[in-house]
């Protein structure tokens, strides 16, 4: 069979680009007015980064021409070395788009930094004085999104809403591995860490029905780990909170810890009901009976620490370690462990990145408390429990 000429076989692609203009580019055409202002930074920094690129690239096709061998009228000057006309240009130009990028970037550094609260609803509306941000909760599990809204009362997993035009303030961790929080129309990536605490406020200006999803490999199930969010106005918010609580079961710590455990493409689930501060000891990584909070261990090394007798709070802080030689911690059994059978046991890794967390460090650990950014506080390093020894590095090993 005779071969397609090299032109021809490109043409057979063209049809399969064309496929891609039905690609719904929402990172470039988003609904939330944070994201909208990222995406004008990409369009401004892409434009003045071309200002310098395209012309380099067309005087690179104009030389090869100019200059060919069959150009006998092309001034040859070999002992050429210098012109300070062209060096002006040369360096003034990309000069002058390093500094207006560096400005750029320094303004919308500060401006979209994610644990800023918002100043305006869009561009041409501001954040009224009296407005109060709706606030959620955000877990990564393995392999799903666990939502929170305290001030409501009521949890989600696999699906959150939010009014259309009203502040959100986003509180983010993870139970195990790092994560990354990431609804494109809404606002960037976030990242979710466990025993430490993210923030983003972000604010969603059309209705509609948008992809959330993890954007950080977090293991086997991590293609499945999406979520819908829903931007309502405020009639639709209330009524999908009130679909809830009359639907919804109880969250309680027995009932999050089952939720825990890896699991892939879990179906949407409501809770009309949540146990006071769980958010909070998920965060602080002792939710399962018999931990330490790592704001206690915090405190007592604030504290100064402990002598001999910290050698005791060991298996309290023996954190995720649920695939360690076939034992899982059981609810309500303190920090004792059961051992099943192995073909019960989710070998280590096996669960891509449910693996073993080290316990913090003894010293300067970064707590389960907003990181220190840019003069942000670090709230609750004075909880705990006082004169409580201090552990020592336990060995996950």
């Amino acid at each position: 069979m005779q071969k397609l000429p090299r032109f021809s076989r490109h043409l057979l692609i063209l049809p399969l680009l064309l496929t891609l203009a039905g690609c719904n580019l929402v990172v470039m055409s988003p609904s939330g007015d944070i994201a909208i202002q990222q995406r004008d930074l990409i369009i401004v920094s892409t434009v003045l980064m071309l200002l310098i690129i395209v012309p380099v690239i067309f005087l690179i096709f104009f030389f090869a021409w100019r200059y060919r061998r069959s150009n006998t009228t092309a001034t040859y000057d070999p002992e050429w070395h210098h012109s300070t006309r062209l060096e002006v240009i040369i360096w003034s130009a990309p000069l002058a788009i390093i500094i207006a990028l560096g400005a750029i970037t320094w303004i919308s550094t500060h401006k979209l930094d994610p644990f800023r609260p918002l100043d305006r609803i869009d561009a041409e509306r501001a954040v009224p004085a009296d407005a109060k941000p709706l606030t959620v909760e955000v877990v990564a599990l393995d392999w799903k999104w666990l939502f929170f809204y305290p001030e409501l009362g009521i949890a989600t997993v696999n699906e959150m809403a939010a009014p259309v035009d009203v502040p959100i303030s986003f509180r983010i961790t993870s139970s195990s591995v790092m994560n990354s929080f990431y609804v494109p129309a809404l606002a960037g990536q976030i990242y979710a860490m466990p025993g430490m605490e993210t923030r983003l406020h972000a604010v969603i200006n059309e209705e509609g029905v948008f992809d959330g999803f993890s954007a950080n490999y977090s293991g086997a199930g991590f293609s499945h780990m999406r979520f819908k969010f829903h931007g309502v106005n405020q009639q639709g918010f209330d009524q999908w909170v009130a679909q809830i609580k009359e639907k919804g079961t109880a969250l309680n710590r027995d009932t999050y810890l089952k939720l825990e455990r890896p699991s892939e493409r879990e179906p949407v689930r409501y809770f009309s009901s949540v146990d006071k501060d769980l958010f909070d000891a998920i965060l602080n990584m002792c939710a399962a009976p018999g931990k330490m909070c790592m704001n206690e261990m915090m405190h007592i090394d604030r504290m100064g620490g402990g002598g001999k007798e910290s050698a005791e709070n060991r298996e309290k802080l023996r954190y995720d370690d649920r695939h360690l030689g076939g034992m899982h911690p059981v609810a309500g059994e303190g920090s004792g462990a059961e051992e099943v059978k192995p073909e019960e046991a989710t070998p280590a890794g096996a669960e891509g990145g449910s693996g073993t967390q080290g316990a913090p460090a003894t010293q300067g650990a970064p707590g389960a408390q907003d990181m220190q950014h840019d003069g942000h506080a670090m709230p609750g390093m004075d909880h705990g429990t006082g004169g409580a020894a201090a552990p020592a590095q336990p060995d996950n090993n």
